[in-house]
């Protein structure tokens, strides 16, 4: 019994030994810049060091309750994902279900669907920034040819057409990543349930609804939690697309800050404005993780 109990201890020590390298690097590179973050948020210094370090309590919170331009772009990261996820999540059900099927291509079709997640945000960005393009853009082209509009569109100087244009390239892009989790789900659930369900005379809605969608909820939520924590940080798309604009239209909370920090120089306000942005992605994950426990 002692040589078992030694023997997995000497395992539990292996093991630990193997995973402090991994958790050190983790605190290193993840915990060390939020503590970094919050200590700098709650204080005032200067960028050369000629200002010390001094601790001013909630100053900087309490200002930023008091921004204009930090509600807004508050707003603009709330409405970027409460108005991409749902399409995402709808197009990457659609395209997880036609992966799914037995056709002729299928392993073309996967790598075609996979292609646009596959390529670099900033790349991906610059190509749409293109064909949006009021002069010599593409989509403009098409429709000034056609004859559907007499005069180019603005897509991305009008306030609701650049949100507008900036949530289709966010869906164009991560719709394949939705669709890749939800493929895994789908490929998980037994096909008896579907040959059961044939057999009681159920049509395809209804197997949808009744197996295919109870027996997804769980990578649904996975999907959700990962593109949600995604969307509230968003960065490159806002930043190569519109730059914020136009009239702060498309500045999202992490564009804000990065502005505030690199443009503005005031790294103590801008740490604030990043704590509160983590609080919120905090907050929205542990309603998805609350929500995945309760799933059952």
């Amino acid at each position: 019994m002692s040589r078992t109990m030694s023997l997995e201890r000497r395992t539990a020590l292996t093991g630990i030994g193997f995973v402090t390298p991994t958790i050190l690097i983790i605190a290193l590179i993840l915990i060390y810049p939020i503590i970094q973050s919050v200590v700098l948020s709650f204080g005032q210094s200067s960028i050369d060091g000629s200002q010390p370090y001094q601790f001013v309590g909630l100053k900087h919170y309490a200002a930023l309750m008091g921004d204009g331009r930090f509600w807004n772009a508050l707003g603009v990261t709330f409405t970027f994902t409460a108005l991409s996820i749902p399409l995402e999540l709808g197009l990457g059900i659609g395209l997880a279900l036609l992966m799914n099927e037995s056709f002729k291509g299928k392993g073309l079709a996967r790598l075609a669907v996979l292609f646009p997640w596959a390529l670099p945000t900033a790349l991906n960005t610059l190509i749409w920034r293109w064909m949006y393009n009021s002069d010599y853009g593409l989509f403009n082209g098409i429709a000034l040819q056609s004859g559907l509009v007499d005069r180019p569109i603005n897509f991305l100087g009008d306030e609701i057409l650049a949100m507008g244009s900036m949530v289709v390239v966010a869906v164009w892009k991560t719709s394949s990543f939705m669709a890749l989790i939800i493929l895994a789900g789908l490929q998980s659930i037994p096909r008896d349930l579907f040959e059961a369900g044939r057999m009681d005379g159920m049509s395809k809605w209804q197997e949808f609804t009744q197996i295919t969608l109870p027996l997804l909820k769980g990578p649904i939520l996975v999907a959700l939690i990962i593109r949600s924590m995604d969307a509230l940080r968003t960065f490159e798309l806002p930043f190569n697309l519109t730059d914020g604009g136009p009239v702060n239209a498309t500045e999202s909370l992490s564009l804000y800050a990065y502005k505030v920090i690199f443009d503005f120089l005031d790294f103590n306000f801008g740490a604030a404005v990043v704590v509160v942005q983590f609080l919120v992605i905090f907050a929205m994950s542990l309603i998805y993780v609350f929500a995945l426990q309760n799933k059952d």
